[in-house]
Formats: C-alpha cells, structure tokens, sequence
C-alpha cells in the first residue's frame, strides 16, 4: 500500500489544535474520501508515529478517537482496521447473508439461542396464527467478515420448515429449499438507543444510537412466515430506498 502518511493532511505542531486531534481528522477525512475502504488495514502505530514524526501516544489517541466514533475497529494480533459501513437497500427483499455475500463479504453466525414453543400472544396477532401454533425461534449475532453487524431475533412458523435444526447460515435458504421463501414483506425501521445486553454483543457503548427494523414476511399465498427484529449499530448501516412519483 502507498505509504498512508504521504496522502494524509499535513500536521501542524504550530497549531493551537493538539496533534492527536489532527491526526484524527485527517485519518477520518481519508476514510470520509475513500482513500482508505472498508476492512483496510492502518500501518501500525510505530510505523504511523515514524512516517509523520509524531510519539506513538499521539497516534494511540488519534486511534481511539475515531474506534469511539465507529470508525475503526481494533482485532486483536491483526492490527486497527477501517470499521465496514453497509447500504442495506430497504426496497429489496434480500437476507443478510446474501447481502453480505453480494458485497464481497464472508458472512457467519454465532447462535444465541435456537428454541421451539407456542406462539406468544404478540406473535399470533403479527403472524395472524391461532393460539397454540408452533414455532421457531432464531436468534443469531450477525457478522460480516469477523466484524458484528447485527442482532437477529426470527421467529418462523414451524410448519414451513422441516426442523428447527434446518437453519444453518442462512434461514431465506432453508426456507427456499423447504418452498417456503417470503416473496414479499413489511419492514419497519425505528430509532433506538443500544441497551447494554446489546451494546456488548455489537461492541459498542449503552446508550449508542442503533438502528430496529421488523420484517414481517409472507408468502405468495398472503400468508405470514417470518417475525424478525435486527437491531443494528446506527453507525454501520445506512437503509437507502428508491422512490419514485
């Protein structure tokens, strides 16, 4: 890669400004223009501090500036990496593994908790199901690329799968291997603040802005299969619909 310190602005000990904080805007401006992508690599603090002749504490701090603002993310052994920001086109009905995968990303799972039972009352009126209908219960950590991007909570209607063990990666792939894909849905995106349940699990702070979207999927037939609810982090996914008059 091209020395990162040549394409950055130049820092100004003369100025009023502390140095970490002008490095810190001049990595954001390049993250801002692209001059560094999503998933890229920073050199390491020792060679940041050699090629722009600052101490590596003024890079530390220029550093975590911008992991607290979502920029970068840090992984351990690996080095600080440029955090993925993801355009999730709200107009299209489409998985998180297939987006994620569309865009070049690998994308995986780690299972929180996977369990069958009745439907609860919430879920019966949302689904339009009967008391006492059975149904299964996903829920997953999303990631792309070993970074967390989402908290999945599906409920499925459990007469359109052949078995709760029949979600792997990917629950719209076991429901269209089963002929029971939604082929259209009812999303919902709201607001919220990250409690701090999901704050860890998507490594940022409690009290982070976040990102709700329900999905209520149906069938050709009109009938509903799918309740899920995905809280994001609000500064990894920007939700971009087309309109048209």
């Amino acid at each position: 890669m091209k020395s990162l310190a040549k394409t950055l602005r130049a820092l100004d000990p003369a100025s009023s400004q502390p140095l970490y904080q002008q490095l810190q805007r001049a990595l954001r401006e390049a993250i801002e223009k692209q001059l560094l992508g999503p998933d890229d690599a920073l050199p390491s603090e020792r060679q940041l501090a050699i090629d722009l002749g600052v101490s590596r504490i003024t890079v530390r701090k220029a550093i975590d500036g911008l992991a607290a603002e979502g920029l970068l993310v840090s992984r351990q052994g690996s080095g600080n990496f440029v955090r993925p920001h993801i355009d999730k086109n709200f107009a299209k009905l489409t998985s998180f593994h297939e987006d994620m995968q569309s865009r070049g990303q690998v994308p995986r799972s780690e299972w929180l908790k996977r369990t069958e039972g009745t439907v609860s009352p919430d879920e019966a009126l949302k689904l339009a199901l009967s008391p006492g209908t059975l149904v299964y219960r996903f829920h997953r950590l999303r990631y792309a690329d070993d970074a967390p991007m989402a908290l999945e909570y599906a409920t499925v209607v459990a007469s359109c799968l052949p078995s709760i063990d029949a979600v792997q990666e990917s629950l719209y792939e076991a429901l269209q291997k089963a002929g029971n894909r939604p082929v259209r849905a009812l999303q919902r995106l709201r607001a919220l603040l990250l409690d701090d349940e999901q704050a860890r699990l998507l490594q940022a702070e409690p009290g982070d802005a976040g990102l709700l979207v329900e999905r209520l999927g149906f069938l050709r037939d009109g009938r509903a299969v799918e309740l899920s609810h995905s809280y994001y982090r609000g500064d990894t996914y920007d939700f971009v619909a087309e309109l048209s008059a």
